[in-house]
């Protein structure tokens, strides 16, 4: 053991290819491997040997290097592919068991034991053994060369099935100008020692160098690479050091059979070399440790397109093992043996082909391609990262993996790599197109990514970071999803086709009204500068926007022209590329377009009336740049133009034909011209100096949102923080004792602040803060006095002081919008918001004091434009607040609406008309003032229990949005919601504390007394209960001046309402005689002078005289007014009629052919169409279909026609001569399913489908036996037409409507390959749902069967009291007598 023990470390590391810890053995003192005998695990690791893998080699060469004995190697088994990610193991390694030999008359030998170690390297198992020397000599008794692998499949363009091998580490090809292989320099002679078998041990000075790094090929050892078939490889015998015994002598040579290196007497070869299958260990390089004497190429199905190289499992794969992109690979090279080598910036990879043949023809298709890519790429050093910047990236768990992958979502695709270093070279494993993806969300921090070949299921590490990646990934699906047809058009213009304001490549966002593309980064910033500066679409995905007009405007105007004005002064100190942040955007496109810092100056500039007269001109002319740079350079957009004819500068373009001019100006009429901050921006009060505050302490903090908080956080979603607000700066830190920041939020940047209500969250007291940058952070702490001093302290730092009153409010919500009010709703102007309770606190940019806003109190709330625009309308004005960032106002939206709706069950929570009377109060007095004033037994008799329900419930929510009908609503239901409403009263109308006090009154016999002790009484009532009281007793005064047809005179009323109003059960009258004498004395009560007292007699003689002449005949009720076509939708073709409850389609189609005096001929058959423009669809009625209810559910987008139905004929005798009532048949499916609210589901899919008299039944295929989905036939709509931007297969279609008995609605489409199919399939949809009667009879035709109007009938509905005659006077008397005995159930 002496020879080897003297062995030199640094020869023997070489060995273990492990040159990098020489240095560390010889610091040490370790010189020999002798010294190194005592080595261990922990040894190692302080040494400096910290990969696990490179100690075990170490450890198992010092077992070999002092093993008693080795015996001669056992010959290679035949290569056998394996699993990825698995090696094969050594002789040494293999546990003992028995082997199948290679070749039946051959046998393994038995493999030596492990030798006992001392107790300085303890074994447990055998690490793996050596690897080889790349240079080793050739073996002297090669193996006959490889056969072709079976079963290879034919030639198919770009598409192969190769065989990749493990990509080896990049190195330079040789060539002519190389300095040839210098040879080692001469070894000293090996010192004396005990002979060794053959071969003595190497000197200790022996090394081998080499002037290149050596490159294996096939020749090099040729049985590193076969395939399962190859033959056996010759046994080599190993050294117990690893040198080769077939080679003596002192010198280092480089005989012909050498490759690209040389050998010496010295020459490190491996112990045993062993297949190892190439994907083990990754695609990404050549794995560093494994034993590799020969490669086992395993058979891939190989693309080729424009961007990408990838292979799959099998041609029957849709996602890829591994892809290589063409814009990375330099060069491909022909390497011998049917292979090739594909050589990329950073990794090689080696294929071999079925032939060579095949390899020419791949190495030329590749080169091809490569040179194309070279050639039109904008980039070609690309090392292929997608073009794309991404939208998201990062490190996710994916199921079936064992390690992270990291992700990137990038445009309409989502790429898998290994890891962030992959990303960074660009060679992935597969990418999946988003076009027919969906996401969804599986638990608290899983999440499905889920296509037609594969469900993809990813684990975030947070429920934050999963939220952010389902939203990224939903974007990207809306983007997959978009049309590109308008981006295409609007790219023609070469100026388009990069951003407009940072230059990125093929922009998909524009600005409709400053008409310039711009990239995605660039779009986010437009926003944040508000509508009225720049209104952003996107190219792709809002397609009703892009008008052929609007195309046509940026096809002429476009990025060239829009900067020659915009970007005329540019510095370029002061410009913005692809990379810039968005910090540097959004200073940019504020200087750009909000403050028209670089905009080029017309010259009338700073003379309003020239600039508008000139604006005059320039409409009338095609010259869009004029009229751009007059118009934002101050002119007015709807300025006089002295032509009474024409009052505007759009009349004008109008006028002339100027179409460009009229889109134009449309699209600018609320846009504001630029205004240039000189010496501070008074637009901005947040950038003048704010007052200095300064205050610290622990504050628990989630991470940051990009979108609003939709769940409860629990505790454990919180950190606590160190936190400092000082110098308008607030800072969170991970403890009080940290130095630097772990992140900073800018006064100057914060634009909302919220206070949440107490245990909103897990922690008890919680705000959020709203930045610039649409990001979302919540803070909390245990404390509410201590939440309060935090919200003072941030509100103060970001507040501009001329609202600074509003910091003494104890605000729910405050921050800065821009609105528009007044008489100027030209120009937004920034005032400051802040909401306490249900008032909305303003400080305008023109007003000196803040102004309250009643929310409870509003006429009108509503969201205008794309939820751009709330409009607040109150009686004397109205307010317009603009949404300039999406975050904070939807907040906004959400709080304002909340706070303006009922909050409880008292009369002061309700929603409140501008006299401080209940607005559900209110809305059910005034229908019944109109519709019930003469209703027999009105407020006595009951409605139905569950419509009174109803209507009580969506009273309360918003009593704003609620519209009473006459056609909808029954008299009855009204009044007995009125009832229930005070009877469930929170406090009661007379409230808890004043109602004893109103009863005790009754006793009082001197009514003057009476009166007096009432009227005191009515005074100490809260506001709101006293003007409802008013306004109730005010209608009951109507009712019993009506009393004649109503039978409800003032006792009457009074039985009815004291129980009610007072919520006691009726056995005492007290209340009833309070209601009685507020009824009697409502004049002297309520101080009612005579103004009042006239008004109230014109109404009631306005609604007697309504009443006499509808009980004349003259209308009837429940008659609907609507417009019906004839043959096509034109205003010569139209008719108003009167639409009875009882009239029928058919009823309504003659009633419309009489007035055009149409004659129906035989043969004729002439129907009414439901028309639905925005579904492109129609649907003929049924002739027995009554129009009334199909009336009420009609969109703006439908209309009613008469017209012929041309396929009645047909369909009628497809009907007769048929057999059965079912139909069958194969017909194109698509489902209108919102995918992530990103709108219709993708294409036409082949599916089966039998309808029969019951139900329409879905099957996948003809020979499926279970339906996918089964609907009820009553419940269809089936309409003829689809919609065009569905880009249907036939022109054959109909769409159909589902609603259940729940109301949720589906919808699909469903086409036909030939028009006869269709009215088959239509006939039979109609004869189903009809009972087989698809048209009358010829004796039903007749004109006289139309419904005729009942001039006896006015429009009062007669509802008689229960019972007959008798029991009906019974009744009425022992109301009479006793009314509380017919009230237990009111």
């Amino acid at each position: 053991m002496e020879e080897e023990g003297s062995l030199p470390v640094a020869a023997w590391l070489a060995a273990l290819h492990l040159e990098q810890y020489v240095e560390c053995f010889q610091r040490r003192e370790l010189w020999t491997v002798r010294d190194c005998r005592a080595l261990t695990e922990q040894s190692l690791t302080q040494l400096g040997v910290r990969l696990p893998g490179h100690r075990r080699r170490i450890l198992l060469g010092l077992q070999k290097a002092f093993a008693e004995g080795t015996p001669p190697m056992a010959p290679a088994p035949k290569p056998v592919p394996m699993k990825r990610h698995v090696f094969r193991m050594s002789t040494a390694t293999v546990p003992e068991q028995p082997e199948q030999p290679a070749h039946p008359e051959e046998h393994p030998e038995p493999r030596c034991p492990p030798m006992e170690l001392d107790k300085g390297a303890p074994f447990t198992h055998h690490p793996p053994p050596i690897p080889p020397r790349v240079g080793c000599p050739p073996n002297p008794n090669p193996p006959p060369a490889t056969t072709k692998p079976p079963g290879g499949l034919g030639w198919l363009k770009q598409r192969l099935l190769l065989s990749p091998i493990a990509p080896l580490p990049r190195r330079r090809s040789p060539s002519p100008r190389d300095p040839p292989l210098s040879p080692c320099p001469p070894c000293p002679p090996c010192p004396p020692g005990p002979p060794r078998s053959s071969c003595p041990a190497p000197s200790p000075q022996c090394r081998c160098h080499w002037s290149r790094p050596p490159r294996p090929t096939s020749s090099l050892c040729p049985s590193s690479v076969s395939t399962g078939g190859s033959p056996k490889a010759s046994p080599v015998p190993s050294h117990p050091l690893g040198w080769s015994p077939q080679f003596k002598g002192a010198q280092c040579s480089s005989g012909g059979q050498q490759r690209r290196g040389c050998s010496s007497p010295g020459g490190l070869i491996a112990p045993s070399l062993h297949p190892w299958v190439p994907h083990a260990g990754g695609l990404l390089g050549h794995p560093q440790g494994v034993p590799s004497r020969s490669y086992i190429y395993q058979r891939r199905w190989v693309k080729l397109d424009a961007d990408y190289l990838r292979y799959f499992d099998s041609e029957k794969d849709a996602y890829s093992k591994r892809f290589i992109p063409v814009s990375s690979i330099s060069r491909i090279t022909s390497i011998g043996d049917q292979k090739f080598e594909v050589i990329t910036n950073n990794r090689n990879f080696v294929f071999r082909a079925e032939s060579d043949a095949d390899r020419n023809e791949w190495i030329r298709t590749l080169q091809q391609v490569v040179e194309e890519r070279r050639r039109t790429s904008m980039s070609p050093g690309s090392s292929g990262v997608p073009p794309e910047l991404p939208d998201r990236s990062g490190f996710l768990e994916l199921r079936g993996f064992k390690h992270k992958l990291f992700v990137v979502v990038a445009g309409d695709k989502v790429f898998l790599y290994k890891n962030a270093e992959d990303y960074r070279l660009g060679i992935g494993i597969t990418y999946i197109e988003m076009n027919v993806g969906n996401v969804k969300e599986v638990d608290r921090r899983g999440f499905d990514l889920t296509t037609p070949y594969r469900t993809f299921s990813f684990v975030a590490d947070s429920e934050q970071e999963k939220e952010e990646w389902v939203e990224a990934m939903q974007q990207s699906i809306a983007e997959a999803l978009s049309n590109s047809e308008v981006a295409e058009r609007i790219w023609a213009l070469e100026s388009n086709r990069s951003c407009a304001d940072c230059g990125s490549p093929k922009p998909d966002w524009a600005s409709i009204n400053l008409c310039v593309v711009i990239c995605k980064r660039c779009a986010g910033e437009h926003r944040g500068l508000g509508p009225s500066i720049t209104k952003v679409r996107s190219l792709k995905m809002d397609r009703k926007v892009w008008t052929e007009e609007l195309i046509e405007l940026f096809q002429h105007i476009g990025n060239a022209v829009a900067n020659q004005f915009w970007a005329a002064n540019v510095p370029p100190s002061e410009s913005i590329g692809p990379g810039s942040g968005s910090r540097e955007r959004r200073r940019f496109l504020t200087a750009k377009y909000r403050e028209g810092k670089y905009r080029r100056y017309h010259p009338l500039f700073g003379n309003q009336e020239e600039l508008d007269r000139a604006l005059c001109a320039a409409v009338t002319t095609s010259d869009l740049a004029e009229t751009q740079a007059l118009l934002f350079c101050g002119a007015a957009v709807s300025c006089a133009t002295g032509d009474p004819q024409c009052p505007s500068p759009l009349a004008l373009a109008q006028r002339s034909g100027q179409r460009l001019q009229m889109e134009f100006l449309l699209h600018n009429r609320s846009s504001e011209p630029p205004r240039l901050e000189v010496g501070g921006s008074e637009e901005k009060p947040y950038s003048v100096p704010l007052p200095s505050v300064t205050h610290h302490g622990f504050l628990y903090k989630t991470p940051s949102m990009a979108k609003p908080i939709g769940e409860r956080k629990g505790p454990e979603e919180f950190s606590r923080r160190w936190c400092t607000l000082q110098d308008g700066l607030l800072s969170y830190y991970e403890s009080d004792r940290s130095a630097a920041p772990n992140g900073e939020l800018r006064a100057e940047e914060m634009v909302c602040l919220v206070h949440n209500a107490p245990h909103t969250h897990g922690i008890e007291n919680t705000f959020e803060v709203y930045m610039e940058s649409e990001r979302l952070y919540l803070f909390g702490l245990e404390k509410p006095d201590s939440a309060r001093e935090w919200l003072k302290s941030i509100a103060k730092s970001f507040v501009h002081p001329c609202a600074e009153e509003l910091l003494a409010l104890d605000f729910e919500r405050i921050g800065r919008l821009h609105y528009k009010g007044g008489l100027n709703l030209e120009r937004a102007k920034e005032g400051w918001f802040a909401l306490v309770g249900s008032v909305l606190h303003v400080c305008f940019q023109d007003s000196e004091r803040q102004e309250p806003l009643q929310l409870r109190k509003l006429q009108e709330l509503s969201i205008q434009g794309d939820n751009e625009v709330l409009v607040l309308v109150e009686r004397r004005r109205t307010l317009y607040i603009q949404g300039e960032r999406k975050l904070d106002f939807l907040g906004w939206v959400q709080a304002i609406q909340k706070a303006a709706g009922s909050s409880g069950d008292t009369l002061s929570e309700q929603q409140l008309t501008e006299s401080d009377v209940p607005l559900l109060v209110d809305r059910c007095i005034d229908y019944i003032t109109q519709c019930g004033l003469t209703s027999e037994g009105i407020y006595r008799k009951s409605g139905q229990n569950s419509k009174t329900t109803s209507l009580l419930e969506m009273l309360r929510r918003d009593a704003r949005s609620v519209r009473l009908k006459e056609g909808e609503h029954h008299v009855d239901d009204v009044a007995n919601t009125l009832k229930r409403f005070f009877r469930d009263l929170g406090d009661g109308l007379f409230t808890r504390r004043w109602g004893q006090d109103w009863l005790r009154a009754t006793a009082l016999e001197d009514e003057e007394v009476k009166i007096s002790e009432y009227r005191q009484l009515l005074g100490t009532l809260p506001t709101v209960n006293r003007a409802t009281l008013k306004s109730l007793i005010n209608h009951l005064f109507r009712v019993q001046r009506f009393s004649g047809e109503n039978q409800m005179n003032t006792h009457n009323l009074a039985i009815v309402f004291g129980p009610t109003l007072f919520q006691m059960d009726g056995k005492d009258y007290k209340a009833g005689r309070v209601v009685e004498d507020l009824i009697s004395h409502y004049v002297k009560i309520f101080n009612v002078n005579d103004q009042e007292m006239k008004k109230q007699q014109d109404e009631i003689m306005a609604i007697m005289k309504m009443r006499e002449a509808a009980s004349s005949g003259t209308q009837q009720a429940g008659d609907f007014i609507c417009t019906v076509y004839l043959e096509e939708k034109k205003t010569e073709a139209e008719q108003h009629v009167k639409i009875p409850a009882t009239m029928t389609a058919e009823e309504l189609t003659f009633e419309i052919l009489d007035r055009r005096k149409v004659v129906m001929k035989e043969k004729d058959y002439w129907s009414c169409y439901e028309v639905n423009e925005r579904e492109e669809a129609e649907r003929p009625l049924h002739y027995s279909e009554k129009v009334l209810p199909i009336l009420h559910c009609l969109g703006t987008e439908s209309y009613l026609v008469v017209k012929k139905q041309m396929a009645m004929e047909n369909m009628l005798i497809y009907l007769a001569s048929r057999g059965g009532d079912c139909k069958h048949g194969l017909m194109k499916f698509r489902e209108e399913r919102n995918l992530l609210g990103l709108g219709l589901s993708t294409g036409f899919h082949d599916r089966y489908f039998i309808l029969s008299h019951r139900c329409l039944r879905l099957y996948r295929e003809v020979r499926s036996h279970k339906p996918e989905k089964e609907w009820p036939v009553r419940n269809l709509r089936v309409y003829l037409g689809i919609k065009k931007k569905l880009r249907p297969p036939t022109c054959w279609g109909f769409t159909v409507f589902y609603e259940n008995e729940k109301h949720e609605k589906q919808q699909w489409y469903l086409c036909c390959d030939t028009q006869a199919d269709l009215r088959e399939w239509f006939a039979t949809f109609l004869h189903v749902q009809h009972g087989g009667a698809l048209w009358p009879s010829e004796s039903s035709k007749v004109r006289t069967s139309r419904w005729q109007q009942d001039s006896r009938l006015g429009n009062i509905s007669l509802i008689p009291l229960r019972g007959n005659e008798s029991e009906m006077r019974n009744s009425v008397a022992a109301f009479a007598t006793d009314p509380l005995t017919l009230l237990r159930n009111v």
